[in-house]
């Protein structure tokens, strides 16, 4: 079986920094583009940062200048460096990634169980 496990959320205070990891492991073939997602109470999840099997990147515009995202291929792991964080980034942090596993050869989005993130004084 595939799994996502995220780790490295927590209570940060305003122009603080955290960094997010995300650990892929199971039966994986390949795993093409990995990415971060958030979703804030009573609003709807949301794409942050996402990353391709080559390194090409895209952001929200909210988090751009501020976020970086970067993986290692080799670990399978994907990282969010989140810098000058803003009340307004508290969410959960999901982490996605789409993974052809050797059990059915088929291109699944697989997801990690969340990890809080808060940005409060």
């Amino acid at each position: 079986q595939v799994r996502l496990v995220e780790s490295g959320g927590g209570l940060v205070q305003p122009g603080g920094s955290l960094r997010l990891s995300c650990a892929a492991s199971g039966s994986i073939a390949t795993i093409a583009t990995m990415g971060w997602y958030r979703q804030a109470p009573e609003k709807q999840r949301e794409l942050v940062a996402a990353i391709t099997s080559g390194g090409s990147t895209n952001y929200a515009d909210s988090v751009k200048g501020r976020f970086t995202i970067s993986r290692d291929n080799a670990e399978k792991v994907v990282y969010l460096q989140m810098s000058s964080l803003k009340p307004e980034d508290t969410a959960v942090y999901y982490c996605n990634a789409y993974i052809i596993s050797y059990s059915d050869y088929k291109f699944r989005a697989y997801w990690g169980q969340g990890t809080q993130v808060t940005v409060s004084s």
